[in-house]
This record gives structure tokens, sequence and C-alpha cells, in this order.
């Protein structure tokens, strides 16, 4: 296995870290700078890639690297398109670097597309969050290619715990490629780690791996993001809900996909439960066509729940999928409005069968405690930051 992890000693950095707040990879360019010296670089990057002030790509151009494409995620390199949304390849305005979509029909760059590579993006520490599979798609390319990898590390906003349903293979997609739980607990840089050394590529091969790390982080770190990760992810407690509120993208529930609190509600036009009240309206750019677009849906608003989430809640909620069901219309075949989209997002077809059979949450939860615990023991062997237990 090539994974290689710089361990950096104080280093002048580009920027002023605000005291107390993890100094991400980025900013050790001492640590990589010497790697990307006379190389043709792409850079996988999006909005959240930013050292400073300044975007990666803009500082890496300023520091005369050779940036000769950069390769854009889900959501686009300015971060501008919803969920889901078709994304072309282009050419950056400002730079006049051409830039290839990884989402879509091309989520895996080809051999005439592989040069030195940096990967910099926020994730969220979600399994079905898809900036980890752009990542392993990358990491399999340039191990096809001979290529090498450096993933500037940044810190996971949900790393303070690990939670939830174990992915069962047989429901492998781009929401969800390795066999990890919807909440892993584990920083990109740690996550790619655990992919190359667990043989997550194709054909068990391994790419030559570089992660640089943070200075000032632990896995007990609470981390405010300073740039939204993608258009209906704006707030820290919509980070903090995301985990457990997106499985109902495959039900007939609003996330509140269409309102100025996406991923902080839910709630249905028929729901019988809830004292909160909205009405989903298109907002260009993040929500074009929301469901339940027009129709006001009654249900729950989370914020101040979220909140908690963040000083003493370390769990994923699957209550919120039991309350919504249980007080759903009498047709309760209808709330899985899409049920293999559900079943890919839980990584499993148990825990729909197990909310039609109306488990209790405990009894749901132990179904799946076995196959979480062993992968809590595999994870530590990848963790480059102290720990939360």
């Amino acid at each position: 296995m090539k994974n290689r992890i710089f361990l950096i000693a104080l280093l002048i950095t580009i920027v002023t870290p605000t005291i107390g707040q993890p100094v991400v990879g980025a900013a050790y360019m001492e640590g990589y700078l010497p790697m990307l010296e006379g190389k043709r670089v792409a850079v996988c990057a999006n909005q959240t890639s930013m050292v400073g002030m300044t975007h990666l790509v803009d500082t890496l151009i300023v520091r005369k690297v050779n940036v000769v494409s950069i390769f854009c995620p889900e959501h686009g390199f300015r971060g501008e398109a919803e969920a889901g949304a078709s994304i072309s390849s282009s050419v950056d305005a400002k730079t006049g670097v051409p830039i290839v979509s990884l989402y879509g029909k091309n989520k895996k760059p080809t051999p005439e597309q592989m040069k030195g590579l940096v990967f910099d993006i926020q994730d969220v520490g979600c399994r079905f969050y898809t900036y980890i599979s752009t990542l392993s798609y990358v990491m399999e390319a340039a191990a096809e290619n001979g290529v090498s990898v450096i993933v500037l590390d940044r810190p996971n906003p949900n790393g303070y715990f690990v939670d939830g349903p174990v992915l069962d293979l047989k429901f492998k997609s781009f929401v969800g490629m390795h066999p990890v739980p919807v909440v892993h607990g584990m920083t990109i840089g740690e996550y790619a780690r655990m992919v190359n050394g667990e043989g997550w590529l194709s054909n068990g091969a391994s790419c030559e791996l570089t992660v640089v790390p943070m200075m000032d982080y632990t896995h007990r770190t609470r981390y405010s993001l300073p740039v939204a990760p993608s258009p209906n992810l704006q707030t820290d407690e919509a980070i903090y809900l995301y985990p457990s509120l997106c499985l109902f993208e495959g039900t007939a529930v609003s996330v509140g996909r269409g309102t100025q609190t996406p991923f902080q509600v839910y709630g249905h036009p028929s729901l019988k439960t809830g004292d909160f009240y909205f009405t989903p309206r298109p907002i260009k750019g993040v929500s074009e066509n929301p469901p339940q677009k027009g129709l006001e849906c009654r249900g729950f608003d989370l914020t101040d729940y979220a909140r908690q989430m963040r000083d003493s809640i370390n769990s994923f909620n699957i209550s919120y999928l039991l309350t919504a069901f249980e007080n759903f219309p009498q047709n309760q075949t209808e709330f899985f409005t899409n049920s293999a989209f559900f079943d890919k997002l839980a990584g499993t077809d148990q825990l729909r069968k197990q909310i039609f059979s109306h488990r209790t949450e405990a009894e749901i939860r132990a179904s799946w405690q076995s196959q979480l615990d062993e992968f809590k023991q595999m994870r530590k062997k990848y963790l480059l930051y102290p720990d939360f237990e």
C-alpha cells in the first residue's frame, strides 16, 4: 500500500488561523508544493477549496504551479448547481483553466485526463454525500494510470461519532460505494487512507497517496464550515441534521428544499402530526423543482434540536423516519415513493422493511450494531487525529 502522511511540524503558513480552529492541510504549502514542481497538475476542487480568503487554484497558480485542469464534483466548481443537476465541462473564467466535470456520465477521469492530482474538497462525513465517491473514482483512475494523489485534509463537521447501518455492497451506487456506516466519523484524508488500505479500488489496487494533515484538529472538534459545501447545506444546523434527514429523499416527505431552511425541517401535506408548517417554492440554482412544490406541508422544525446535537448528541437519528411513517396517511405504501433510492441511501433494504414492520428504534439499532462495531475497529487503523473516544 502506497500511503504517505506528511506529519508536518510547525511551518510558516499563508494564513493566520483563528485560535482554537483547525488549520487545514491546504495551508501547509511547504508540505506539498515541492511534489508539484515541474509537473502538469490537475486539481479536484470546488467552492470550499479555500486557503484563507483565496481559492486553492488561484493560490497554486500564483505559486507558479502548472495547473492544467480542474476536476469538479457534484454541484460544480463554484458550487452553484443543485443536487443531481447535470454538470457540464467548461473553462474557469477567472484563470482560463479547463474544468472537467466528474458528475454525470464522466464520474471517473479518463486516462487522457489524469495528471499529478491534488484533491481538496470539504466533506460533511456522510456516506451518501457524493464527494467521497468522487474521491474514490479519482483514486481508482490514479491507480490505473500510475498517477500520485495528494489529499489536502479538512475537518469533518460530523466527525465526532460513528453510526447507522453499514452498506451492503448489493446496494453499491454513487451515493454509497463502500461498506461504511451512514456516519463514518473520518476526515476525507482518513477516508482516502481506508479506501486505499482496504483494497476497495477496482481489482484491489492502491494508488500512491499522500495526505497532508491538519493542525489543531481532533475528532472531538466541533467545526463550523466557513463555506457552504452545497446549495442546500447552508448552515451548521443543516449539516448536523443531514445524516438523519437525507433518507427522506427516497420518500414523499419534504426536507425543506425550496425553503430558507433546507435540511432543518421535514413535513408533508398529509402528515398527521407536527406543529410547524412550510410551503416549498422554486429557488433558482438551489431547488428549482422541490418536492411538494406549492403545497403547505405539516411537520417539524428541528433547528433547535440541531444545536443540541452540536453540544451533546452523538447519533444518527431514525426517530424522524419512524414518526413520519406512523403518521402518514393510511396507505403507507405511498410513503416510499422511490424505494430503490431509499435503499441506496440506507445502504440496505432492511431498514425500509423494518419500518414497514413497525420495528422499534431499539430493535432497528440492534440489527446493525455488530457490523458497526466491526467498522469502528477497522476505522482505528486509518485515523490521523485523536479520536472522540
